[in-house]
């Protein structure tokens, strides 16, 4: 109980010290010397943050029930690392968590902006501060992850067992990491707008906050895809769930943003394309945490609660909408001497192309998100926007945005001539032929699939002779191109070439198909501290003879009493041979899921490459010529 005392005042102090904070910060606006007393305050601010949080996590590890947060999602049995990442494994928790992003992120900012405009840097703070309280306000008023309880019960509830996982209690930090880090962006494109500002130096000293929320939303979302992949038992790596749309669309903003921030850093143009994408990947983090926790979606991520909570972060939201937009129409001037037109082929040009595909695909999964929420208000029609429906409205599209993508860099500014002509021809005809051969031995949908597949090889080609060629020059660049080149090719075969065997099978028995043979061996049982398992034993031959042992589980977990599917894996550099079984109700059958999924490795790898891509171009001190 001291913990939630304690945790619960230091939430008042720092709301407390946030209006200080603006009050300080009006009060020397029009000082030419940065106060220090700011950064003191600033300082105090994320203390007291870090205490509360650093309470809760206590309350967590000492299993204090007298706490709401933890009677709902904690249990005695529960091992101790989960204990702890079931901190954040709530809706109370995981906004206390942003919360402490959200303040840390800023007390860096200012520690290193020293540099930079007096009256930028308190602007900055005073947009991240109207955040921050916002969060604050939010916190205390109707998600106070410090309530009592009395009397104290006995035991917890426990956490949903699907989130005791390693993978998953890592992800949602470091997601937080990407989209906390939005938010700076977000205040220093407000501050940097309303005092006209935006210039390639602003560029250069926005760029690294730009590219650690984009290197941390990219390891958040593969880290969460591969839980996804292992955990639900769906054997596949992305499913266009709601919840995992809300955080690709930030990710495509950003990704938009980093683009036009690097040709900021170089050239004056694109100001508004800045100032925009800046908006919109915040308010985009911020539509992702209204729909997660206003309990309006219906997925396995959300944390379902009162609608209460969402309206307050609708409210908050449009205000700052509002707020940013205000901004932009009233302040935002465009430089004269920016050209507003380029010649039809420059790398201005290819990159404008680049980044309308990007908010074309943005919005496709914006649609796809929301308008069946919004059909179910109007009408009370429940609808289930799924795969096919992304499918087929984004794939047309990716084939010229990869060929724009392998030949834009290839541009250079203001006018180009194309040279080389004759290695992007040949790479062109080879990857035509290449994927025709590919498509001609399989029994795939033909045309589409060649011309996808061509456009996928031509930028993996281009991306991988860069590396042989240019060597050392823009080294971040080629390798990020090459791993989102890898990713799509990846990604295509996986979906072309993937084989499935569902069935229903008793212990003893065996399934035969052209390819697969499937025998149920037996089974086995384990118990461990919080829960006990039925571990199903299989051998599986394939076409070539080769036999594979493998053993997927049924989880019963003791509190809450739950029983989950855990999947057995076996990864090669080839393929994933993924096996999982289910209950049959009422029945001595199991439901046996057998599929061969392949180049998944490849998959998570190049999301790596993507990331590590970014992670060169952040630490050098000079972004290359």
């Amino acid at each position: 109980m001291l913990y939630s005392v304690i945790g619960y005042y230091s939430l008042i102090l720092g709301l407390c010290f946030g209006l200080i904070l603006i009050l300080f910060s009006v009060k020397n606006f029009q000082n030419s010397k940065f106060d220090t007393k700011i950064l003191s305050f600033t300082f105090l601010q994320f203390f007291f943050v870090v205490i509360s949080f650093l309470c809760l996590v206590a309350s967590f590890i000492l299993s204090d029930f007298s706490n709401e947060t933890v009677f709902n999602n904690s249990h005695t049995t529960k091992p101790l690392f989960y204990k702890i990442a079931g901190t954040w494994g709530n809706h109370e928790g995981s906004l206390l968590l942003w919360l402490f992003v959200l303040t840390l992120f800023i007390l860096i900012f200012l520690l290193k902006s020293k540099n930079q405009p007096t009256k930028y840097k308190i602007l900055t703070l005073v947009f991240q501060q109207i955040i921050i309280i916002g969060f604050f306000v939010f916190l205390i008023k109707t998600s106070n992850p410090f309530n009592f309880l009395f009397p104290t019960p006995e035991e917890g509830l426990g956490l949903n067992p699907i989130l005791q996982d390693p993978a998953l209690a890592i992800h949602p930090p470091i997601l937080y990491l990407g989209y906390v880090g939005s938010s700076i962006i977000f205040s220093s494109a407000l501050a940097a707008t309303s005092l006209n500002l935006i210039t390639k130096s602003w560029a250069t000293h926005i760029k690294k906050w730009v590219l650690i929320s984009w290197i941390f939303l990219t390891l958040g979302i593969l880290l969460g895809s591969i839980w996804a992949y292992y955990e639900l038992g769906w054997g596949g790596f992305w499913f266009w769930d709601p919840v995992e749309n809300v955080s690709l669309m930030p990710w495509l903003a950003l990704t938009t943003l980093l683009h036009c921030i690097l040709v900021l850093e170089k050239k004056l143009i694109l100001t508004s394309w800045v100032i925009i994408l800046s908006i919109s990947t915040f308010t985009l983090s911020m539509c992702g945490t209204f729909l997660v926790r206003s309990g309006i979606l219906n997925s396995v991520h959300t944390f379902a609660n009162d609608p209460e909570r969402g309206l307050f972060i609708l409210i908050f939201l449009f205000s700052l909408i509002f707020l940013s937009l205000f901004i932009f129409f009233f302040f935002h001037k465009a430089n004269k001497d920016t050209p507003t037109s380029f010649f039809w082929l420059s790398k201005e040009t290819s990159i404008i192309i680049n980044n309308w595909f990007m908010m074309y695909f943005l919005s496709v999964v914006l649609i796809g998100t929301v308008y069946p929420i919004f059909l179910d208000v109007l009408s009370s029609q429940k609808i289930s926007v799924g795969p096919p429906f992304y499918h087929k409205l984004i794939i047309p599209f990716l084939i010229p945005f990869l060929l724009v993508m392998a030949i834009g860099p290839k541009l250079k500014w203001i006018k180009s001539n194309l040279e080389d002509k004759t290695y992007l021809i040949i790479l062109l005809l080879f990857s035509i032929l290449l994927s025709f051969l590919i498509v001609k031995n399989f029994d795939i949908n033909f045309l589409l699939n060649t011309i996808l597949i061509s456009s996928a090889l031509y930028l993996f080609l281009i991306t991988l002779r860069d590396f042989f060629i240019k060597k050392y020059n823009n080294i971040s660049q080629n390798i990020a191109h090459f791993g989102f080149s890898l990713l799509i090719l990846s990604i295509l075969f996986n979906n072309l070439f993937s084989t499935e065997i569902i069935t229903n099978l008793k212990v003893g028995e065996t399934f035969k198909s052209e390819t697969t043979k499937i025998v149920f061996e037996g089974m086995s049982h384990k118990k461990e501290k919080n829960y006990r398992s039925i571990v199903g034993n299989f051998s599986i031959q394939n076409s070539k003879g080769k036999i594979e042992n493998m053993s997927p589980e049924l989880r019963i977990y003791n509190q809450p009493n739950i029983v989950t599917s855990e999947a057995d894996i076996k990864t090669t550099l080839i393929s994933d041979i993924f096996i999982v079984i289910n209950l049959v109700q009422n029945q001595d059958y199991f439901n046996v899921r057998y599929q061969v999924k392949p180049f998944m490795i490849w998959i998570w790898f190049s999301v790596v490459l993507i990331s590590f891509g970014g992670l060169i171009s952040f630490i050098k001190k000079k972004y290359e010529k």
